[in-house]
């Protein structure tokens, strides 16, 4: 089923100056998004909740973020709005407070204007959003409807977050940027637990600036890329163990942006990871597991007949696992962390699949994170760089890695790999 006329995603960065200069008010640029979400989201199921006369009155704030329109995930507390966790056991639950995120973002001047669509628990039992690409296809997850917002063009920005690959993943699905900055750039307070050494807040955008531009207003960071022409970095190709998993568009994918971002001036190596890092993709899935059976030990023990079978299963096998179990992982995770400074001394950035290859069909299951959890359990900034597509005209993400802490290097070395995207 191809999926009917969405409006086209909206550049933040666009939209901020047109804000700036006078050519649009803040008011009206969030009357267009309202206006967009009455229009297609009833076809989208983007979100789950809207709060349009909050977003309304944040017109009268100024800031960076003024008059942009901003979707959270319905993991993260909002002041006044309903936070459910893609749970019935949450349904209806008010918090008092405003997730540190979420206050940071209005405090810049953005427009809450609802409640994204998350999984249960940001697991992966899927909700009801469609992939505004394909309908019948995927959005990815866990935070589908934030990355399906974005793509669509209801709004300009959205917050989403990454225990394994729910930033990059759906972005890729979608076709939009989405960043997972370096663990604890930005505070996960107020943000609905499931494994407290993976859990990462992360931002969607247009495109790489888009985001870059987002994260900089909220951090007060110098994070922007869209002043000035990003410079050539040195790019390492990792395939991975889990190379014969991804596609052949996807590898295809890959391959033919290392080309374009060498023809552009970057240098292009071909880098084998050591087996090490298969040990720490193993060791992600451990430690995920055990601290979620304890991050959710009341949902499960009060509740567990509420919760979707997958997720039951997975806290029962969480709560197996030994605290020796969960050590070794954890030493497995030092050590794969301080091999991969190494790795990057003579590289700026990885060049990585983003997923496995375009959205799947169907919407029974959001996808699989097999290409991103080893770089959520490292740290380090991954972002989805948008601008591919595969035979059936879906979206192909590629995803960039660099060093923990290098977020502008990140995001600077997506926008360069964007550009030379836009060619293809």
């Amino acid at each position: 089923m191809s999926a009917s006329r969405f409006p086209a995603p909206v550049s933040a960065v666009a939209l901020a100056a047109a804000v700036e200069d006078g050519r649009t008010t803040a008011a009206e640029a969030i009357e267009r998004s309202i206006a967009a979400v009455e229009a297609h989201d009833e076809m989208l199921s983007a979100f789950v909740a809207t709060s349009f006369d909050d977003a309304r009155a944040a017109a009268a704030v100024s800031g960076p973020l003024a008059g942009l329109a901003l979707g959270v995930k319905d993991i993260i507390d909002t002041a006044g709005m309903a936070t459910e966790m893609g749970s019935p056991l949450y349904a209806g639950n008010r918090p008092r407070a405003d997730a540190p995120v979420v206050a940071l973002a209005r405090r810049a001047g953005a427009a809450v204007i609802g409640k994204t669509v998350t999984t249960e628990f940001a697991y992966l039992q899927p909700g009801p959003t469609r992939n505004p690409a394909r309908l019948d296809h995927t959005p990815g997850g866990s935070s589908s409807g934030s990355a399906a917002a974005v793509a669509a063009g209801l709004i300009p920005l959205a917050f989403g977050t990454q225990t394994g690959g729910s930033v990059v993943r759906p972005a890729a699905f979608c076709g939009v940027a989405g960043f997972k900055p370096s663990f604890r750039l930005i505070p996960t307070v107020g943000v609905k637990c499931f494994s407290w050494s993976l859990d990462t807040v992360g931002v969607f955008g247009a495109g790489v600036a888009d985001a870059a531009y987002f994260l900089a207003a909220l951090t007060g960071r110098d994070l922007r890329v869209d002043t000035v022409a990003p410079s050539a970095p040195r790019i390492g190709l990792v395939r991975t163990h889990l190379w014969e998993e991804a596609s052949a568009e996807m590898r295809q994918a890959v391959e033919t942006a290392g080309r374009l971002a060498e023809a552009g001036g970057a240098s292009l190596v071909d880098i084998d990871l050591p087996g090490l890092f298969a040990d720490a993709f193993s060791a992600h899935q451990v430690i995920q597991d055990f601290q979620a059976a304890q991050a959710l030990a009341w949902e499960y023990d009060h509740h567990a007949a509420a919760l979707s079978p997958i997720l039951r299963d997975a806290l029962t096998l969480g709560r197996m696992l030994t605290p020796a179990d969960y050590d070794r992982a954890r030493r497995t995770a030092r050590q794969a962390r301080l091999a991969l400074r190494e790795l990057f001394a003579d590289i700026d950035v990885i060049l990585t699949p983003s997923a496995p290859g375009a959205a799947p069909e169907g919407l029974a299951t959001t996808g699989t994170s097999i290409f991103n959890r080893l770089w959520t359990l490292m740290g380090t900034p991954a972002l989805n760089v948008p601008g591919l597509t595969g035979a059936g005209g879906l979206p192909l993400g590629v995803q960039i890695v660099a060093p923990f802490g290098r977020d502008r290097a990140c995001l600077e070395a997506g926008r360069f790999l964007e550009r030379q995207l836009s060619g293809a």
